[in-house]
């Protein structure tokens, strides 16, 4: 017997929670991109449109992604494709579709901003909008827990036989955990260059989440499990290069001052 409930039920209607969690989720975050935009100085005429457009293309990167790495379970099925209230994407599927979708957009309404102050500005508020959606979307979803656990912090999940481990709670109190941190490094460090808190984000985001597909999710053998790891590393790499990189920058800026 499931201890999460996955859907309300009014008369004929029913509202499944865990799309109403991540409508909430969505919100939430972008109010809070829009005023620290506000608060960078970063025109927001444009970012409802903005916005839009890598909700859109994030849902249906995440939902092709999940679509190809199960393609035993969606081929000869079309109508399971387009099904996403039974559940069925990938964090990273909507990551790779939305990011690059995001670059041109940013590119071409805002020229005169540079990428790092934008990704600077949005990134915070981006993770703590997860934080709050993994509680309120996977949390209560079909198959939302990890590992089966004789623990006491094992919670009983639609569809799973078994206490298992409440990897969406796990995630949304680390993701939390990275929204302070980068809140902290941008009021106490002072001197950084500008990229690094996007940096910081990706490198961390990055090893949390191959680090929680890989030892509580329990898919190991799982082709689209494995793609989450290795793009999680991967995100991880390009965070410390852009780390890197920024402080380069940073050095060389400050060389001339120095002599």
């Amino acid at each position: 017997m499931s201890g999460v409930p996955t859907s309300l039920h009014f008369g004929p209607f029913v509202f499944h929670l865990y799309g109403l969690g991540l409508g909430i989720a969505a919100y939430v975050a972008y109010a809070y991109c829009e005023r620290r935009l506000r608060r960078q100085g970063i025109d927001t005429t444009r970012f409802a449109r903005y916005t839009v457009a890598l909700l859109v293309s994030g849902l249906l990167g995440a939902r092709l992604a999940n679509i190809v790495t199960n393609w035993s379970y969606y081929s000869g099925h079309p109508a399971r494709w387009i099904a996403v209230w039974q559940g069925g994407i990938s964090s990273f599927g909507g990551i790779g579709l939305a990011v690059p979708v995001g670059l041109y957009l940013q590119r071409r309404w805002w020229p005169g901003t540079r990428l790092a102050a934008f990704t600077d500005a949005l990134l915070p508020a981006l993770v703590a909008g997860w934080a709050l959606g993994r509680v309120l979307g996977p949390q209560f979803m079909v198959n939302g827990g990890g590992h089966v656990t004789t623990s006491w912090i094992g919670m009983h999940y639609s569809g799973q036989v078994g206490k298992r481990v409440p990897v969406p709670l796990i995630q949304g109190a680390e993701d939390a955990s990275l929204w302070l941190l980068l809140l902290w490094i941008e009021a106490k460090w002072t001197a950084r260059s500008v990229g690094s808190l996007s940096a910081v984000a990706m490198i961390v985001w990055g090893l949390v989440r191959a680090f929680d597909e890989h030892w509580l999710l329990g898919q190991e053998s799982h082709s689209g499990s494995v793609g989450v790891q290795l793009a999680g590393l991967a995100l991880a790499l390009v965070g410390g290069v852009t780390l890197w990189r920024a402080q380069r920058r940073r050095r060389d800026h400050l060389a001339p001052i120095a002599r």
